[in-house]
């Protein structure tokens, strides 16, 4: 499963960040790394983006950037 398919409201545990090159490393030094528990909050009104809490603060990340993380249910 993946972030971008997580309802509103859940929370799910990051275990895998895909994507390349900059994109990967764009995701984790926005604290997207495994085993970091996540809320998504909101998404907006055409499905794109969407807004997570992780780590104490928000985050708005595309809906395509979301699916290259793999996260498991809690």
């Amino acid at each position: 499963m993946t972030l971008d398919q997580i309802a509103v409201g859940e929370e799910a545990r990051i275990t895998k960040v895909g994507g390349e090159g900059e994109l990967r490393c764009r995701l984790l030094d926005m604290g997207l790394i495994p085993k970091t528990i996540v809320k998504v909050r909101k998404v907006a009104p055409m499905g794109d983006p969407i807004e997570i809490h992780l780590r104490g603060y928000e985050l708005t990340i595309r809906k395509e950037d979301a699916g290259k993380i793999e996260v498991s249910q809690l």
